[in-house]
């Protein structure tokens, strides 16, 4: 798809209600292409005739849309921040995740989960400040991303493969997740086996919703607000919860996590600030931690939010 926060299944029953989520259909949002592409443009126009004349059809290729990634490039660096781990796949339902592992097996594992689109390359940054703090470090491809199976993935598959993950991780210190990857973390929940309580939980860049993120996702195909409400009824039939218990504020508090961190950018061009600010005010005992100028993606690459995260996994 076009944007890494617009491609993935919400689902789920909301005990914060239409306190936490107004309804999307009724928001203003920023228009994210004042001037949109030919591709795009030409897409818009495909979907809104289909619409007109087959509406069922045109849910059908919109809903393979919002959660299909698109497998980008390979960047020279990423060799380079793989190289030294430890590989090994997970069983799942679409088939093999990738695994990618940095430390001794006697050390608590810190697990870090990627957003829409990335990998686990992409958490270079981070290896080695925990290593360095005496971790071991576990960062995993989603299903349909990098170098795991699959073409298509929901926020409920995903988070089911970071499940699966943390079940082979041995002693786990933290979760560190990332927009796509926290929504997913916090939204199913996803929990330790057994009665396990996770230490640290720090969710970075995190959609307050998925309904706000389907919101955004007909905003950029040019869809009426009546999409929101077709895909929240989607989601309620396939997963038997309502869109909106799969809210981060409105799921995460029964992950049992110990302490938890929100990391937000207040110039986070693709999911507002106020969505963070949302989660650490509705989540009891969540700190908020809020930077400015890093956006979405820089969020990942900045040397003292790296420092800051992994000082709040050590204490």
């Amino acid at each position: 798809m076009y944007s890494p926060a617009h491609g993935f299944l919400p689902s789920g029953s909301d005990p914060l209600g239409a306190v936490l989520l107004p309804a999307p259909a009724s928001a203003a949002r920023p228009v994210r292409y004042p001037s949109p592409p030919p591709g795009l443009r030409l897409l818009r126009l495909q979907l809104g005739v289909l619409r007109r004349l087959a509406p069922a059809v045109a849910f059908r290729r919109t809903w393979r849309l919002f959660c299909t990634p698109r497998r980008l490039p390979r960047k020279a660096w990423e060799a380079a921040v793989l190289a030294h781990a430890r590989t090994y796949t997970v069983a799942h339902s679409t088939g093999p995740v990738a695994v990618y592992e940095w430390g001794a097996a006697s050390q608590p594992a810190v697990v870090l989960v990627h957003g829409w689109e990335h990998r686990a390359s992409f958490w270079g940054a981070w290896v080695g400040p925990l290593r360095a703090a005496g971790f071991r470090v576990i960062a995993l491809d989603g299903p349909a991303h990098g170098a795991s199976a699959g073409r298509q993935v929901d926020l409920v598959g995903f988070g089911q493969a970071v499940a699966a993950v943390l079940a082979s991780a041995g002693a786990v210190r933290a979760v560190v997740a990332h927009s796509f990857g926290a929504a997913s973390v916090a939204g199913l929940p996803v929990r330790l086996p057994g009665t396990g309580i996770l230490p640290r939980l720090a969710l970075l860049s995190a959609p307050l919703s998925p309904l706000e993120v389907a919101g955004r996702f007909a905003d950029l195909l040019g869809q009426p607000g009546s999409l929101v409400a077709r895909m929240s009824r989607h989601i309620e039939q396939q997963t038997g919860r309502e869109a909106r218990s799969f809210a981060a504020a409105a799921a995460g508090p029964t992950l049992g996590a110990e302490q938890v961190l929100i990391v937000h950018d207040e110039d986070d061009e693709i999911v507002p600030f106020a969505e963070g600010q949302q989660i650490a005010a509705a989540w009891p005992g969540a700190r908020l931690y809020a930077t400015r100028g890093l956006g979405h993606n820089r969020i990942l690459r900045d040397a003292q939010v790296v420092r800051q995260v992994v000082a709040f996994v050590a204490a």
